[in-house]
């Protein structure tokens, strides 16, 4: 059997190559960037229709994509994530129709009232991340009713020590590891309050891999329901080292989060056998202990 995942160079295709070569599934991964790879882009209807055709796998992952919802990514997102979702869905139809096909979502494609967010829950979009996401949602709808099977999982925050210090969990585990080695910065954050999820990514993959497995169910929110603020996570990774914190941050009072809560109603993958194994303290250890790639 065979899988091609479209954006391996990130943390989820790191942790699903695991998973699909312990199941004994060759695995295809392609990546923008360099690396033991096959090098190409989502975007590029030829490159797409040609791998497919030559490989016809069992699975194909996109999970390809900029994770930021910044205006002036409006359009790398659109050629990721919608038409890359097209090129893989017509694809898979002209010549691979028995491919399952999993596609990427995100909690952020809906609307957020506060309270826990299921797949069925009306989506809004509320920046030009989250327009990509609800194209591709879509498009994968349409497919579906021409006999594809075609999966979708919205994600909800998950890290790993894979993440770069652009996001903000890893920021703050790499600053708290300079300054238990005797660095004076001061780590500059936004609203610390903010409340989400801290899942592993680890956990997050396996239930793709429990939704694609499945014939029935098609759409999942993929996160764990438990919610934890900013200020939490500061605690956990300051007080591994026994630090205070409070004496090493600085927040932006004029900082305006673009939500305050974030949190998922995880009960259709549960229901098909999914568990979180990682809790938030797990968590932090796993990343302040980890030393490299």
């Amino acid at each position: 059997m065979k899988a091609i995942i479209f954006g391996i160079n990130g943390q989820d295709g790191y942790f699903l190559k695991e998973i699909l070569e312990k199941e004994n599934i060759s695995v295809i991964g392609v990546s923008r960037s360099e690396g033991n790879w096959v090098k190409g882009d989502v975007g590029n209807y030829k490159f797409v229709n040609e791998l497919i055709k030559e490989h016809q796998p069992s699975f194909i992952f996109h999970l390809a994509a900029n994770s930021t919802t910044r205006h002036d990514a409006l359009f790398e997102n659109h050629e990721t994530i919608c038409t890359g979702t097209l090129n893989i869905l017509e694809s898979v139809k002209l010549f691979s129709p028995l491919t399952k096909v999993f596609i990427s979502g995100s909690g952020l494609q809906f609307k957020n009232t506060g309270k826990p967010i299921s797949e069925s829950e009306p989506f809004e979009a509320r920046d030009a991340y989250s327009i990509s996401r609800i194209h591709s949602a879509y498009a994968a709808k349409y497919y579906r009713t021409l006999g594809l099977k075609v999966y979708v999982g919205y994600f909800f925050n998950h890290d790993s020590f894979l993440r770069t210090e652009r996001h903000v969990n890893q920021k703050i585990v790499a600053a708290v590891k300079r300054i238990a080695k005797g660095s004076n910065e001061i780590v500059e954050l936004g609203d610390i309050t903010t409340k989400k999820e801290f899942a592993f990514a680890g956990d997050t993959v396996r239930a793709i891999w429990t939704l694609v497995n499945n014939n029935t169910v098609f759409e999942a929110t993929i996160g764990n329901g438990k919610v934890y603020s900013i200020e939490d996570w500061l605690s956990l990774c300051f007080g591994y080292f026994a630090l205070d914190w409070k004496k090493h941050v600085k927040t932006d009072p004029d900082f305006i989060s673009e939500y305050a809560i974030l949190v998922s109603d995880p009960k259709t993958i549960t229901d098909l056998g999914w568990k979180q194994t990682t809790s938030i303290e797990m968590l932090s250890k796993m990343m302040i202990e980890h030393n490299g790639k």
